[in-house]
């Protein structure tokens, strides 16, 4: 039981980095419409500049939480001004194409610069070690992703729900079409909308980057997972991106444990048997199927 417990709490923690990235990741597909294969290596981004931010300026993890998502929202800033925006009105599949080729642009430029064994990065002082609850000893840093993951869903969903910019990009993520019929312009929200949610997948580099061997591939294997989620969950469905990240964190750490060689597998299992039962996915819509 204690092992089950555990098990669980890791998989709350990874969690937490697919559904803050998959938020990120939903936001961008909603409001433009584009499917941003470089997800992931925005994610494998915000660690490395945490590592680096260590490793040169002595700039810790707390610092690196509040600095990392700034970057990385200016950077999903010139990202769209310079590149995306002149393919919006063509086919997705340009755009899909671009974010690729962007991806293997920064998985080589971060090869180049820092090589492909990894670059360090101690968990922060204060979150290492074991809290024992009961007969249960649980990862002091497991807890804190775990909590603040929550946290910061929670706060972006009361961002979306109680606040009237939270609302209006919501409702342009959910149905743009119907928000512009609205009179509302939408295009004015697609800059920032694109910074946000790349700098989710930064914050999500850096929660992961004191359990995840920081290396220019990491990101690689977590925007595949990263697709899974948000097929899982609805794509353009925020509800959906968030209640996905968890649940696939929890099926990927229960199949690590008890079947190490099928754990990547169930996802995708899982992924066939919703698209299944609801091709829109857990919350999304079924025009979006």
């Amino acid at each position: 039981m204690s092992e089950f417990i555990q098990y669980t709490l890791q998989g709350l923690a990874a969690g937490g980095f697919y559904a803050l990235s998959a938020l990120g990741l939903a936001v961008i597909f909603g409001v433009l419409g584009v499917v941003n294969f470089s997800h992931g290596a925005c994610y494998m981004l915000g660690a490395v500049i945490a590592a680096v931010l260590l490793a040169e300026l002595s700039l810790g993890f707390w610092v690196a939480l509040v600095v990392v998502p700034v970057i990385m929202f200016g950077f999903g800033v010139l990202m769209e001004r310079l590149l995306v925006q002149w393919l919006l009105a063509l086919d997705p599949l340009y755009n899909f194409l671009l974010t690729f080729g962007l991806t293997l642009i920064l998985v080589e430029a971060v090869k180049l610069r820092y090589g492909v064994s990894g670059l360090p990065y101690e968990i922060p002082a204060g979150l290492g070690g074991q809290v024992t609850v009961g007969s249960v000893n649980l990862s002091v840093y497991a807890i804190f992703a775990c909590v603040f993951s929550v946290v910061l869903c929670l706060a972006v969903g009361l961002l979306m729900t109680r606040t009237r910019i939270g609302m209006i990009v919501r409702a342009a993520t959910e149905d743009p079409g119907r928000t512009r019929a609205l009179g509302i312009n939408v295009g004015r929200w697609v800059t920032p909308v694109f910074g946000f949610g790349i700098a989710l997948a930064g914050l999500a580099g850096v929660l992961a980057a004191p359990t995840r061997a920081i290396t220019a591939e990491m990101g690689s294997n977590f925007i595949i997972i990263l697709f899974a989620v948000v097929v899982i969950g609805g794509l353009g469905s925020i509800l959906g991106a968030v209640v996905a990240g968890f649940l696939v964190g929890l099926v990927e750490a229960y199949g690590v444990a008890y079947a190490p060689a099928y754990a990547q597998i169930v996802i995708f299992v899982l992924m066939a048997a919703v698209i299944l039962v609801r091709p829109s996915g857990l919350f999304g819509r079924e025009e979006v199927a």
